[in-house]
């Protein structure tokens, strides 16, 4: 079959979602100020973590916590940890009190207010239709890959399958920074979270594989040539500020995401195991060469390859 290359709007509509998307996300682990709970939210009870919600969005809240606990369950049995968390399910008119700073006023952005907080949307919200493409100007491959992952039974479409799974992606960087794991690079940072989201999906909900399969996707499929930087090195250089820009940091994450769904494809649910491992146990400083050879003969070859063939591939 032949794949039809998106057209220049198409690559337009794609960069406005990166910059709208990545923009926010840099800005989404930094640490705030101890932020005393509201007596305004309710709180939901026999969970592992602890979880508030804006009344009347019961629904919504268990909804979401079944999503982490199942998700905690599987890491817990797997990498034999579990982060404390407090996750805040909220409505508009809640999320300014809990939310990050530069995220008050971006309603339904998933973020780490610091290492513990997790805020979430709790209502379908303008920010995440705005990803949302023109579906009857995709090629008929891409548009039929939307219907399946976001639209809805009424005919309209709803990003909130996505942004579901960006809070575990979240999530995942409580593991690694409570736990003390040593990521010794940036885009290992970014790439372990990745591989975390993707193999409890792909092992205990693989329904949800469209929703975190398809953006991505379209920004892959949407080529490199529009970004100055295509590189790990940059990307370890640059990541701290965002140097990169937002466009082309996003275009980065989406390359680790689909990294992360090859390395699951290729090693299967072991991989988190012994990279988990591998991390705790080497607190070392190391050259890339050292990580590289560390990568391949105590993990899987598959995460050495992240590295060795990332200007490889198209």
């Amino acid at each position: 079959m032949t794949t039809k290359k998106p057209t220049t709007s198409e690559k337009r509509g794609i960069h406005t979602i990166l910059i709208l998307f990545f923009c926010q996300f840099a800005f989404a682990q930094i640490t705030t100020t101890e932020i005393d709970v509201s007596p305004a939210l309710d709180k939901l009870t026999g969970y592992i973590q602890t979880i508030y919600f804006s009344p009347g969005q019961d629904q919504r809240a268990k909804s979401i916590a079944d999503l982490m606990e199942n998700a905690a369950e599987f890491f817990q049995q797997e990498i034999g940890f579990t982060p404390k968390t407090n996750m805040f399910v909220l409505s508009p008119n809640h999320w300014k009190a809990f939310a990050a700073p530069p995220l008050r006023e971006t309603y339904g952005f998933p973020h780490n207010a610091d290492k513990e907080k997790l805020v979430i949307a709790a209502e379908d919200n303008d920010f995440w239709r705005s990803f949302l493409p023109q579906v009857d100007k995709l090629p008929d491959h891409l548009a039929l890959e939307v219907r399946k992952a976001y639209g809805k039974e009424d005919g309209s479409y709803s990003m909130m399958p996505f942004f579901d799974l960006l809070a575990l992606h979240e999530m995942g960087h409580s593991y690694t920074s409570q736990a003390g794991l040593r990521m010794h690079r940036n885009w290992m940072s970014e790439l372990f979270v990745n591989i975390m989201l993707h193999t409890f999906i792909a092992e205990k909900q693989n329904e949800r594989l469209p929703a975190l399969q398809t953006f991505p996707n379209m920004v892959i499929g949407a080529g490199s040539s529009d970004y100055k930087y295509t590189n790990l090195a940059d990307f370890e250089a640059l990541y701290p500020t965002l140097g990169m820009g937002p466009k082309n940091y996003g275009w980065y994450q989406c390359r680790l995401h689909s990294a992360a769904k090859d390395v699951y494809n290729n090693g299967g649910k072991a991989v988190l195991q012994k990279l988990w491992k591998a991390m705790l146990k080497h607190q070392e400083d190391m050259t890339d060469e050292e990580l590289i050879d560390m990568l391949e003969n105590e993990v899987h070859p598959s995460v050495a390859q992240v590295f060795q063939n990332w200007d490889k591939t198209p």
